[in-house]
């Protein structure tokens, strides 16, 4: 693997909980640690887990104790802890069994071929968007980019392909909540939406440096059988590989292979991902 990019992510708040830490039970704060504990970065600090979940230390470490006694966690050293092998074995069975990633995996590592750029899928959980597999190549240098990794909904080239293959009024509620939380927005709220609109119209949505500078991603929107988002396929590069030219020709090639994956109506499921020569130029092309 190369060496990791110097790219600072951009400053943001932790996204927000859904349950209030005043009336969490047993479960909540359980699931809390479990959250903060698969984050990059392990083994992790007591202080950093009890920072992240903003719950007191007293309790991160008794709900550590009860993790790492059923294999949820593992102490590591100095006090620290990391994900136990119950957890990641539950995690990678339920990557393998369902039927989507199958599809998905082929497709992201012939994105991956074809552009020379880390290619990955997300899906999204409230606020934010989940990695849940990546296809990287060999690269001098890494981009820091795991399963597992979570990014802001408004700030992520798949989340905002997520935003833009929804309803209207669902998008509008998502933009209209950060902006009430006081969340990050990668440009004013009106040009935001804009973006969002042009995304949908395009078929593929660009984060230009939003989340973490020196980075672009484009990416679009998968759907189910119902015609439902499910997720999203995207391709990351520096911003010296993903260049302007860049992303005008592999946004489409991400769209139509996120169409090659889709199974929704009018997803274009049969359509095969390829790459044309355009005439005598030797200009690389996009083809379906």
């Amino acid at each position: 693997m190369g060496k990791p990019v110097n790219s600072r992510p951009k400053e943001q708040p932790p996204a927000g909980r859904a349950v209030e830490h005043s009336v969490m039970g047993p479960v909540d704060k359980a699931m809390e640690v479990l959250s903060a504990l698969v984050e990059t970065g392990a083994p992790h600090r007591l202080a950093d887990l009890a920072r992240r979940t903003g719950l007191t230390k007293p309790t991160v470490h008794r709900v550590l104790r009860g993790l790492a006694a059923s294999g949820f966690a593992e102490p590591a050293e100095g006090g620290s802890y990391r994900a136990g092998p119950r957890l990641l074995g539950m995690a990678a069975a339920a990557l393998d069994s369902g039927p989507g990633l199958r599809l998905i995996r082929p497709v992201l590592a012939e994105l991956r071929t074809r552009t020379g750029l880390l290619a990955h899928y997300a899906v999204r959980d409230g606020d934010s968007t989940v990695c849940l597999e990546v296809s990287e190549p060999a690269r001098e240098y890494a981009l820091e980019l795991r399963p597992g990794t979570r990014s802001p909904l408004l700030l992520s080239a798949p989340g905002l392909a997520t935003l833009s293959a929804l309803p209207a009024a669902e998008t509008e509620e998502a933009v209209a909540a950060a902006e009430a939380a006081g969340h990050p927005l990668p440009v004013p709220a009106a040009d935001l939406r804009a973006a969002i609109a042009a995304a949908a119209e395009r078929g593929y949505a660009l984060d230009d440096q939003y989340e973490r500078e020196d980075r672009r991603a484009v990416a679009a929107a998968v759907r189910d059988e119902e015609g439902r988002v499910v997720g999203a396929l995207a391709l990351t590069g520096l911003v010296f590989t993903l260049d302007r030219a860049a992303v005008e020709l592999y946004g489409p090639m991400v769209r139509a292979a996120a169409g090659v994956v889709s199974t929704g109506p009018g997803s274009g499921g049969r359509a095969r991902l390829t790459v044309a020569r355009d005439g005598d130029t030797g200009t690389p092309g996009v083809g379906l």
